[in-house]
């Protein structure tokens, strides 16, 4: 038999006390492995044998990303409501591929995305499809640009004929997944062009005119300009209205790539996070990054839905239906069989509600201001970036240290201060400066978790 209650147990213990943990576990590669045994076992287990061994194994060398003191990355977290939806969904196991085999799975995801894309405040005529990650909906939005050029792509293919060069342009603060998805395109990495940034490290629109502009004198075919709002090093915000005016006048689709910050333009102050987004073609979210909905859920809008569908829809006589007026969401991607994953942001939309949720993103974007004001006071500690939301880029910075000394040092700090297991912390560059990175984003993180980390970022930079 399988202890269900065992599991609920457990679940609610962890969600009880998640700073139980450490943030980071103390394991090195090859621990859990070696734990494990080689081979499958024979015969079947006891329940509580298996659940044992989870405990003893498995929860010691986890990176507990639900602790209110992890600050890495994009801090993300899951709420409880959105725990059990996952398990209902599971329990179902459906496959929300054609609408009859999951007619409430299909349903509800056409209504939370129209929720979603209103509180966004996106175009109505808008559609909005449920995928597992940005990188994957950054592919389709691609793939979907490259179809509307008309090609023939999708039926001669890249190979074997003469295509002008296809232009990606983003620049180097843009996600690498948009350099994936030109690779698994057939676009490649060289056509992938960095346009300039300014020194908030967003797109320079006349940079971009530019680019554009040799490209087509040089026999090049603009594909598509990738905006960013909220980017991953210093959650810069390109000038995204700007841009599509650009990209109208040379014909090029604008994918606006808004993972992380993009939630945060629910909040009426943060709207203008998204001015000029209703003119691009797509733009992608994250419910899974800040939202509070666990692992996975991003979302593609797109302008035009059709085209999605005439890149991907390929039907089979054995998937073929008679409900000519439902969606499938299968011709939506390359996948063909999806999870439910539309219930889960169904619980976290009704159990916060709009206000809930508005009010969890202003605090966390207050929390980080704060922080930053900390670190601008200290002596020696330096804000490297703008901070407009909820992270914050700095490094300690004594006099008289070069840059390849001031990395080792800040490199050495953020160790020790992972090492401890208290706080999670990562790191980037900005402009070949190596920076802290610390990001609020869990639904559980108070004033006194941010206070903890910055006690121990000092106290480890003046043990150096």
């Amino acid at each position: 038999m399988i202890d269900f209650q065992r599991v609920v147990a457990w679940i609610e213990g962890y969600f009880e006390r998640p700073d139980a943990y450490r943030v980071m576990p103390q394991v090195r590669p090859g621990d859990v492995a070696a734990a494990l045994p080689d081979e499958a076992p024979e015969h079947g287990e006891p329940f509580d044998a298996i659940f044992d061994d989870f405990e003893r194994i498995v929860v010691p060398a986890t990176t507990h990303w639900n602790h209110p003191r992890f600050f890495a990355y994009f801090a993300t977290s899951a709420a409880p409501a959105a725990i059990a939806a996952e398990a209902l969904a599971a329990t179902l196991d459906v496959k929300a591929m054609l609408w009859r085999t999951s007619p409430a799975a299909t349903e509800l995801e056409e209504v939370t995305m129209r929720w979603l894309g209103r509180l966004l405040g996106l175009p109505r005529a808008w559609t909005g499809i449920i995928y597992d990650t940005a990188s994957i909906a950054g592919f389709t939005a691609l793939a979907a640009a490259r179809e509307a050029l008309d090609l023939g792509i999708r039926e001669e293919g890249m190979a074997g004929r003469t295509l002008p060069a296809l232009r990606v342009y983003v620049t180097s603060e843009t996600h690498s997944h948009v350099e994936k998805a030109a690779i698994a395109l057939g676009i490649g990495q060289r056509n992938v062009v960095r346009v300039p940034c300014d020194d908030a490290f967003r797109m320079r629109p006349d940079a971009l005119r530019s680019c554009v502009e040799a490209d087509r004198a040089a026999g090049m075919r603009p594909l598509a300009v990738v905006a960013t709002v909220g980017t991953t090093s210093t959650t810069s915000v390109d000038p995204v209205r700007e841009i599509a005016a650009i990209s109208r006048e040379y014909g090029v689709w604008l994918h606006v790539d808004a993972a992380y910050a993009g939630i945060a333009a629910i909040v009426p102050e943060f709207a203008s996070l998204l001015d000029g987004a209703e003119l691009a073609d797509s733009l992608v979210v994250n419910p899974h990054k800040w939202m509070f909905v666990p692992m996975d859920l991003s979302v593609l809008f797109v302008k035009e839905e059709a085209i999605v569908r005439r890149a991907f829809a390929l039907v089979p006589e054995y998937l073929t239906t008679p409900e000519a007026d439902a969606v499938n969401y299968m011709d939506y991607g390359l996948q063909l069989g999806r999870r439910f994953r539309a219930l889960k942001l169904w619980f976290v939309l009704r159990h916060f509600g709009a206000a809930g949720i508005r009010q969890r993103l202003r605090d966390h974007i207050a929390l980080a201001q704060e922080f930053a004001a900390w670190v601008a006071r200290e002596p020696h500690w330096e804000v490297l970036a703008p901070h407009p939301l909820s992270v914050v880029c700095f490094r300690y910075a004594p006099p008289g240290l070069d840059e390849a000394r001031l990395e080792a040092l800040n490199a050495a700090i953020m160790d020790a201060v992972n090492a401890s297991g208290e706080v999670f912390v990562s790191h980037t560059k900005i402009d070949g400066r190596y920076a802290i990175r610390l990001a609020i984003g869990n639904v559980r993180t108070q004033r006194a978790d941010v206070e903890h980390a910055w006690t121990l970022l000092k106290r480890e930079a003046a043990a150096w």
